[in-house]
């Protein structure tokens, strides 16, 4: 497999305009009827009115055709708990839903990709971006309360369900990182009609391995007992980044691992504990793998603890829907280690929805072009520069 530095390949499919994209009316789409869940556009959370243990499982329903949504963070309530829903863009443009790793939100994980001037140039002129952050990991999050169970992995990819429900999307996009990538990869899995692609970064597919398994314990139990402290921060900075940026005894950390140890000493300890009980919990979804409707584009750093995961899922994806990116001397979240690197790949995947940067077609992403205006030959793997794993490496994955 040739590495990252020149052309990837890219996948199409249409883009399929139905009612249901958020932005009909005031920069946001009206309430209606039967809609799910509080939202408030200050960012801080509200308690349901009907409490989520009640029988029916029923929250208020709220009219939210008044309320802007450009720009805030919003809490919605939703059948399987609270959850944080930052949204940037124009809302009548297409939906790009995302989910960061373990202890991390939108700010620690997407940032690095969307200060890019050209990534940012890319997604937003073609996207609306939903941010949403796993339960208690948004900024200035409250702890969760103990006597609340903890969710399941399939909770908060019902979640990710109720989210789009509430804000009357239809088929979205996805972009996940490691423990939000196997969340997204989940809820394409359940709800195939309502995904039109899946971008992850070092994604996980399988359960966990004992290695794996091991360290997540560690992490759960000094969490618990001491909170957020320095151990737990350096093996997350492990599980994210490379060594090249993680610094040593003779290279002080990099601005990206400085910034990124900041934000993690302001999370809830016991926030993060309970999202890595229900990661360490999740099940394999390889058999489901082969019955994803979307096309995937997968991106991992050679340096990545989860790079043997992400070649395996590639792997067992269909070859002609799938590409996987290796980048040089990274590690899991690429997102903010070499964005750049993820930008001419997520371009040629773009324009298969007949999505483009701004400077290359002076038309609107709110009429999305035939996806069939790029010419086949310029969507096979071998012309786009970046070549699939081979068929014999799928043959000793299985073996």
């Amino acid at each position: 497999m040739r590495r990252w530095g020149s052309k990837p390949t890219a996948a199409g499919a249409s883009w399929r305009e139905k009612e249901g994209v958020v932005g009909e009316t005031g920069g946001g789409r009206s309430g209606r009827e039967g809609r799910r869940g509080h939202v408030t556009s200050t960012g801080a959370p509200v308690q349901s009115a009907a409490g989520m243990g009640d029988s029916g499982g029923s929250v208020m329903s709220v009219d939210v055709e008044r309320i802007s949504f450009g720009g805030k963070e919003h809490h919605i309530q939703t059948n399987h708990g609270s959850v944080s829903v930052a949204i940037y863009g124009d809302h009548d443009k297409p939906a790009l839903i995302t989910y960061p790793d373990i202890a991390l939100n939108h700010m620690s994980c997407f940032q690095g990709l969307l200060f890019c001037p050209e990534a940012a140039s890319l997604l937003l002129h073609n996207f609306c971006i939903y941010h949403i952050s796993p339960p208690g990991h948004e900024l200035g999050a409250a702890p969760i309360l103990l006597s609340t169970p903890v969710a399941s992995v399939d909770d908060l990819a019902d979640q990710v369900a109720d989210v789009l429900d509430f804000f009357g999307l239809d088929s979205v996009m996805c972009l996940g990182v490691t423990a939000g990538a196997y969340i997204l990869t989940l809820f394409a899995t359940k709800y195939r009609e309502r995904v039109l692609g899946l971008i992850l970064v070092s994604p996980l597919c399988k359960a966990p391995s004992w290695s794996e398994w091991f360290y997540n314990k560690v992490m759960s139990n000094l969490l618990y007992y001491y909170g957020m402290c320095n151990v737990v921060k350096d093996i997350l900075l492990q599980r994210y980044f490379g060594k090249g940026v993680r610094g040593c005894s003779n290279e002080p950390e990099s601005d990206i691992v400085q910034a990124c140890r900041s934000f993690l000493d302001q999370r809830q300890g016991m926030n993060v504990w309970r999202f890595i009980q229900t990661i360490n919990e999740r099940k394999d979804l390889t058999e489901n793998l082969n019955q994803l409707q979307c096309r995937t584009l997968i991106f991992v750093g050679e340096n990545s603890q989860f790079h043997a995961e992400a070649v395996y899922m590639t792997a067992k994806l269909d070859s002609r829907y799938s590409a996987l990116v290796e980048v040089q001397a990274c590690g899991s979240v690429v997102t903010e280690e070499q964005p750049h690197a993820m930008l001419i790949p997520m371009e040629y995947f773009f324009m298969g929805y007949g999505l483009y940067r701004p400077s290359q077609i002076n038309c609107s992403p709110r009429s999305p072009l035939n996806p069939f205006c790029v010419s086949p030959e310029l969507l096979s793997p071998e012309s786009m520069g970046v070549k699939l794993k081979p068929i014999k490496t799928r043959a000793n994955l299985k073996a």
